[in-house]
Formats: C-alpha cells, structure tokens, sequence
C-alpha cells in the first residue's frame, strides 16, 4: 500500500505539471490517503516523514499563503536539533575515547574514514562532470531579465591554513553557542584524549557521567524526532507555496540528470564498497532509512545527525566509532553534495553559452575539492560556493541565480545521499576496525 500511494502521488504530481490538473489532484489526493492509512496501521517515523511530506506539498499547492505561515514549524524543529547536537557530542565523543583502552585506534579509525570521505567525495565531483557533459541541461537555457543581477555577498573562499585554524576554537562556550559543531568535536575530541590519559580511578566519574549523558541526549533525540513529520511538511509546504510546481519545468533536465546520476553513484560506487565491506544491505537500509527521511525532509545533515548516531549503534558498530565517524562526516561528508556542485557548475558554463575543454574541468574539479569543504551540514550553502567557484574560473553568475529557484528541493536529495554516505561510513570503518556486531535475525 505505501508504494503505491507512492506511486499514486508521483504520477499526479506529474499530471499537475502537465496542467492536467483535475486528475492530478484526484491522484496525488489519492496517493497521501493510502500512505496516510497504511503509516497509521503500521506507524513508524519513516512512514509518518514521507506523509508529512506528501501533505506538505499538497498544501502548497492548495493554499499557497497559508503554506508560508507554516515555515516556522520547521525551524522550531531545527532549533530544538541544534539545542541537542553540541551536548550529545560532546558526551558520546569524550566517552567513545575516554573509555576505549587504545588510544591509537582513534587516529587511525580518524585516517580511515577521511579516505572513505575523500574518495566518494572525488568519484562523486567526476560523476557530476560526467553526467552533466553527457546530458547538456544547459545548452538553451532562457535566461530571466532579473537572473542578470549577481548575488550580493558570496561567500569568499578560504585557503587551507584558514580552514584548519578554523576548526579549532577560541572558546568552546562561543562554538556551542554559534553552531560550530566541528569546533565542539575537535574540543571534545581533545578532552577525551586528556580524559583517557590519565589513571582509572580519577577519569571513572567523569566517564561515567558522559555514559550518563549520552543516554540522556539520545532520549531527548527520540523526543524532538517525534516533531519530524510535521516539521518536514511545514519546510516542503512553504517551498512549494513560494516557487509552486510550475517554477520547476525550467529546470527539469537538470533535476533528472542529477537524479540519475546519484542512481549511477550508488549502484557503481557505494553498493560495491557495502559488499566489499561485507555489510549486511538489508540492514544496513533498515537503519538508514529514518535518518535518511529526516535528512531529505529538512536538508541539513545536522538534522539528521543524532539519529544517524543512534540507528548505527543499534545497527552494530561500536559507539566510540559511531560517535567520532558520523560527527566527522558532517562536515568533510559530501557525496551528495558533491556530484550537484559539479553539475551545477558546468551548467552555469552551458547555460553562458561557454563551452569547458578538459583542461578546464579538470582545474573545475580540483577547485570544488577545496571549496565544497564549507559546504557539509550548513543548509542551503551550496549557491554561496558556486558563487565563488564562478568568480575562481570567470564563470557567469546569472545561471546560477536561475538555479536558486530549484536549489531547496535539490538540496533534499543531495542531503539524504550525504546522510545515507555517513551512515555507510560508519559501518564500512566499524567492519574495517573489526568493531562492528551485527545483531542476529
């Protein structure tokens, strides 16, 4: 029943676009009915998420001006996230670390999982060249009169020396209070090392109390997920109620290249590393999907994080990684992420009517390897790098402009590929480690 209530609502979505717009709604109305009923007869978040979805589109469809009043649901959601991220880290890392006998484990699991990142990142950044040079969404593309106006503000690029001064803070109390949680991993990554080193008897309590509230966070993670659904519905209900559907057609080409080719990345790059890993697949997706699900509803990875954390756990990989491998990925994880900045990129040149010779790509590439580390976990910062990527290779900006229009829904897809990539990070360094304990059937 819930595919096809999927399925239902896709093809009235379809028919909405093609203004057949009497069907279209009886479809897609049908569509959330059936999801709706079978997520109440066998509830589960995951259900529930895609529901809020559904009836959030539906909404901005229907009542576009109340679908923008809805906005702040979603960031009361987001709100209540952040309040959770920087102490759950802070527990799970100083514990993970503190309580590990073996200090060296952590450096190396530290070297592993970036070579993990670093390599789907780059087959990611080639795929999206490949892709969007086979497919030309750009050629032809009709430029708004207003798209000529370049966005004021981009974010300027960073060199590596203010990268990695970056990660370090100056004040841990200013990191958690602006949202700087790589600065809280790297402090808590720290303590926990001062932590372990010193003898058992006076580092027991204080590990002890970061076991404790670990246990607590993860509680109160479980507590704020129950808003998911409501806050996925309002964050897609003002979307569509400020673009509508009609401001996708466009762009369209670009959207299905993108989907394709996060399809090609999946089956030729990340199921044969989980094979070759030995990780159970059925499981595996088992445990991904509700932080997928949040990671799609709200785009922002740091959403989806603290489930991430917990459902890898309970998947079977070892706390001290799960709680230093998935706060690592948020900010140097960019599967998803990755391949859009490459499409998005070249299609800015298509769309200029500039084409790219290999050379040129190639620099492109070696760019957006620097550029995109800013992007991990900040929603919608990806239009800020690709300002800054035009400015590096004299690119045109309006294109890119034009492309801010569809950016939010993109922006959910690409997130729930760099959550599902931190999830399968996890388990790929846990099995790599010889840390992970899949439970029996």
């Amino acid at each position: 029943m819930p595919w096809a209530g999927a399925v239902l609502w896709a093809a009235g979505l379809i028919a909405g676009l093609a203004h057949w717009d009497a069907p279209g709604r009886a479809l897609r109305l049908s569509g959330v009915l059936l999801v709706g009923v079978d997520a109440a007869r066998r509830p589960s978040l995951t259900k529930w998420t895609f529901f809020g979805i559904m009836a959030g589109v539906e909404l901005g469809v229907w009542a576009p001006a109340t679908a923008l009043k809805t906005r702040f649901l979603a960031e009361l959601f987001l709100r209540l996230v952040r309040m959770v991220v920087a102490p759950l880290l802070f527990a799970a890392i100083v514990n993970g670390i503190a309580g590990h006998s073996a200090m060296r484990a952590v450096g190396r699991v530290a070297v592993k999982a970036i070579l993990f990142f670093e390599v789907a990142t780059t087959a990611g950044l080639i795929l999206g060249v490949v892709a969007v040079d086979l497919g030309g969404p750009g050629w032809g593309v009709q430029l708004p009169a207003a798209a000529q106006t370049a966005m004021a503000g981009a974010q300027q690029e960073q060199d590596w020396q203010q990268f990695v001064l970056h990660l370090f803070p100056e004040n841990i109390a200013a990191a958690v209070a602006q949202n700087q949680f790589l600065q809280v991993a790297v402090f808590s990554i720290l303590f926990g090392l001062a932590l372990g080193a010193l003898a058992d008897a006076k580092k027991r309590p204080l590990v002890e109390l970061c076991h404790s509230l670990a246990e607590v966070m993860y509680r109160l993670t479980r507590m704020v997920m129950m808003l998911a659904p409501l806050a996925a519905g309002a964050a897609i209900a003002a979307a569509v109620g400020g673009t509508g559907l009609a401001a996708l057609l466009p762009l369209v080409r670009l959207f299905a290249t993108f989907l394709v080719a996060m399809v090609v990345m999946i089956g030729l790059v990340l199921l044969p590393i989980l094979l070759a890993f030995r990780i159970p697949l059925r499981r595996f997706l088992h445990a991904i999907a509700e932080p997928v699900a949040i990671g799609f509803a709200t785009a922002s990875s740091e959403a989806a994080m603290p489930m991430t954390m917990e459902k890898m756990e309970e998947f079977g990989a070892s706390r001290w990684i799960t709680s230093f491998v998935v706060p690592l990925g948020y900010s140097f994880n960019l599967i998803g992420s990755s391949i859009y900045l490459a499409m998005a990129a070249i299609f800015t040149a298509q769309a200029g009517g500039i084409h790219l010779t290999l050379s040129r790509q190639i620099f492109l590439l070696a760019v957006l390897v620097l550029a995109s580390k800013g992007v991990a976990g900040v929603p919608r910062a990806v239009p800020l790098v690709l300002f800054a990527t035009a400015s590096a290779l004299s690119l045109p900006v309006a294109p890119i402009v034009l492309l801010l229009g569809i950016d939010p829904l993109l922006d959910m897809f690409r997130t729930a590929l760099n959550v599902a990539g931190n999830g399968m990070a996890c388990a790929v360094v846990a099995s790599w480690e010889k840390e992970l304990r899949v439970p029996a059937e």
